[in-house]
């Protein structure tokens, strides 16, 4: 008799009415692959896009949602080194986190820290993986340098101030409301700009001395693009990672050429595994420190049991989230 597993699919495109849980047969690790029992799946603006018909999975990914985990080693595919059954790891997948078992490429897998919770480790893929190529890597900011996150609040926004401040830059962000500003100038922002009732570009001149910020992290687009052109300071870099507010805008790039600007630009789901691997080597060596020693501790929003993934979805389409969003397939995780 297949074993199965529970995992969320989508009933169409649409609201968090369409996700739906159901059985499918549990996966077997192929070459190079882990087995986890998953413990606990970030939810993500992707995912989002993905439910509403706008972001479909990648070639030769499933129709299950869900693209990071944290769990339990269960079996080791043929050629896996390195780890064995029962290891507590997490990682990116191109789809399938939301479910109780799920494949995960061993070269992307990382160790969760002692001390640290599985509902903490299923909120750190996505948008540690993201910051740190892009912030990082892309965009190369330097200690002592200032970054301004658009969306200061959000799952990427946190993972941003957190990896910043460790890491020894200024950090500004922008907020749709008072308490979002107050909460991440709680989580570590040095300084928080309302963009409702305040103009960022303003704002976000007055803060530097009329310098702009070195490094800008965006997901909005739209409008936001020239803005944040004018914005930037000399020899500033620019990371686009999304387009909330759409990809399309009439741009006047002379500003950034007299600034010696530069636009970098990318998206993570399609990215080979030898990519992520990379990064994910990164990361445990640069990031899983400053987790295990609670330097840096991923904010957790709120969690839901799998069984209520449409109550979950509904909050991230809520805005009123603060950190990341957490599905749990066990209880204690």
């Amino acid at each position: 008799m297949t074993e199965t597993t529970r995992a969320v699919i989508a009933d169409g495109a649409g609201g968090p009415e369409v996700l739906r849980v159901t059985e499918i047969p549990r996966p077997e690790p192929g070459p190079g692959q882990l087995l986890i029992e998953v413990h606990a799946a970030g939810i993500n603006r992707p995912d989002v896009m993905q439910r509403q018909g706008n972001y479909p999975p990648p070639p030769g990914a499933t129709d299950v949602f869900g693209l990071e985990l944290a769990g339990a080693v269960a079996a080791l595919g043929e050629g896996v080194e390195g780890f064995a059954i029962g290891d507590r790891v997490m990682g990116l997948v191109h789809s399938g986190a939301y479910a109780d078992w799920a494949l995960l490429d061993a070269p992307i897998a990382i160790p969760v820290p002692e001390g640290m919770s599985m509902a903490e480790a299923g909120a750190v893929p996505e948008t540690f993986f993201t910051v740190w190529s892009n912030v990082f890597e892309r965009a190369a900011l330097q200690p002592g340098e200032t970054l301004l996150i658009h969306g200061g609040t959000s799952g990427i926004g946190t993972t941003a101030i957190l990896l910043a401040k460790a890491l020894g830059s200024t950090v500004i962000v922008t907020a749709g409301s008072d308490e979002k500003c107050a909460a991440a100038r709680a989580l570590g922002a040095d300084h928080a700009i309302n963009y409702r009732t305040q103009d960022f570009v303003a704002e976000g001149r007055a803060l530097t001395d009329g310098r702009g910020p070195d490094v800008i992290l965006d997901m909005v687009g739209g409008s936001y693009m020239q803005r944040n052109i004018e914005l930037l300071a000399a020899d500033g870099r620019i990371a686009q990672i999304a387009f909330q507010q759409g990809s399309k805008a009439e741009l006047d790039l002379l500003p950034l050429l007299m600034k010696r600007g530069t636009i970098t630009a990318s998206t993570l789901r399609a990215r080979p595994v030898e990519m992520k691997a990379r990064l994910a080597r990164a990361l445990t060596e640069h990031v899983v420190p400053l987790l295990a020693s609670g330097a840096v501790r991923p904010p957790v929003d709120s969690t839901f049991p799998l069984a209520d993934v449409a109550k979950a979805h509904a909050r991230m389409d809520s805005s009123a989230h603060v950190g990341k969003i957490v599905l749990l397939m066990k209880p204690e995780a």
